[in-house]
């Protein structure tokens, strides 16, 4: 039995949004059949915050609104959230969301994104939404999901030899066919609001905060502006 006290881990996933041809598109992959948290399920790249993710110096910082949302009821700062964003999305599919610049004094966990030359830059991200796995799951975490165009990365969009084996079958799926694929159900909630949302600019009017609880299942929004 799932022990009910799994502790609450901070977290962090980029939601990669690429115009194609065919219309829009995101980047996932799926996790291996023997992870411990959503096995075989379709994701975003994303996870757990780490402890020097708070030390990183951004080249790009957030936008500020985003920032003021993040920092609700967060133990978290919005750099160190966004950090993570940036590192997972690295390490899971070798992707750099980046600015051009040395970093000879990259931390561990960060060399082999300063090998490439570039420092963390967060000015393209957009905060979007953020869900508490419910109890009951091996791993619990406090997600939070941003968006980044495409056109922001500072690498291959179609290269993904760097990537880590976390995430297999990495790919751009189309919006219209992430549906028949099978996602977690917060995922499939996220997508929703995107497609609701999508081509409109700028932070949005509010943010989704889902808590999904022992007894009961509730939407919130995170109002205000910087």
């Amino acid at each position: 039995m799932t022990d009910p006290g799994v502790p609450v881990r901070d977290a962090a996933t980029i939601i990669v949004l690429r115009e194609t041809a065919g219309g829009p598109a995101v980047l996932m992959g799926r996790r291996g059949a023997s992870a411990a948290f959503m096995p075989s399920h379709v994701v975003f790249p994303g996870g757990a915050v780490d402890p020097g993710d708070a030390a990183i110096s951004l080249a790009g910082g957030l936008n500020p609104t985003c920032a003021a949302r993040l920092a609700v009821e967060s133990a978290r700062t919005p750099n160190a959230l966004a950090a993570a964003a940036i590192r997972e999305l690295w390490e899971e599919t070798g992707q750099i969301a980046g600015r051009a610049a040395p970093w000879p004094d990259a931390p561990r966990g960060w060399r082999g994104f300063a090998r490439t030359r570039h420092r963390p830059d967060a000015s393209g991200l957009t905060f979007v939404f953020r869900a508490i796995t419910p109890p009951g799951r091996p791993r619990r975490f406090d997600a939070r999901f941003f968006t980044l165009d495409a056109n922001r990365l500072a690498s291959d969009l179609d290269d993904f030899s760097r990537a880590e084996d976390e995430l297999g079958a990495l790919s751009w799926v189309p919006l219209d066919a992430v549906q028949g694929l099978r996602l977690p159900f917060i995922t499939s909630i996220v997508l929703a609001e995107l497609r609701a949302g999508h081509g409109r600019a700028g932070p949005p009017t509010d943010v989704p905060f889902y808590r999904d609880g022992a007894e009961e299942a509730a939407f919130r929004r995170i109002h205000g502006r910087a």
